[in-house]
């Protein structure tokens, strides 16, 4: 028993090390991404309204979409209407990423923000976005 205080240095020393990361960034925000809406097909809009107002794209897009997949695949729907009373096709492709069609600018900085990765590009083409210009950063 006289390494008792070798093992207790090696246990804080331990303890200090695998706790290192949690009270390190203790009170250290992560600001929240901006997604990006400058994409050719936005800019061309006259009226820059998505098919539901941004705060329940903002919290329900995910479940939106897995309704829209639901509804389309089972029960052979294929156009939504949304609260305003227009109609579009349920689409990621064709209605979401028409509009949307940068996706790491868009989908992924949110999605890499709240450490979520959805399994939307199994199924679906993710959109070709254009090559970044030549020297720029």
């Amino acid at each position: 028993m006289r390494d008792t205080s070798k093992i207790a240095i090696g246990l804080v020393v331990f303890v200090v090390l695998v706790t290192f990361p949690f009270w390190y960034g203790a009170g250290k925000r992560a600001e929240p991404p901006v997604p990006s809406l400058d994409t050719p097909v936005i800019q061309g809009l006259e009226e820059k309204k998505c098919i539901e107002d941004t705060g329940f794209m903002r919290e329900y897009h995910m479940q939106l979409l897995g309704d829209w997949r639901n509804w389309v695949v089972r029960d052979g729907k294929t156009v939504y209407v949304a609260s305003d009373g227009k109609e579009y096709v349920m689409s990621l492709q064709n209605t979401c990423l028409r509009c949307h069609s940068n996706k790491s600018q868009f989908c992924d900085s949110c999605h890499h923000y709240a450490g979520v990765d959805p399994d939307c590009w199994s199924c679906h083409l993710a959109p070709e976005e254009p090559a970044p210009e030549e020297g720029a950063k």
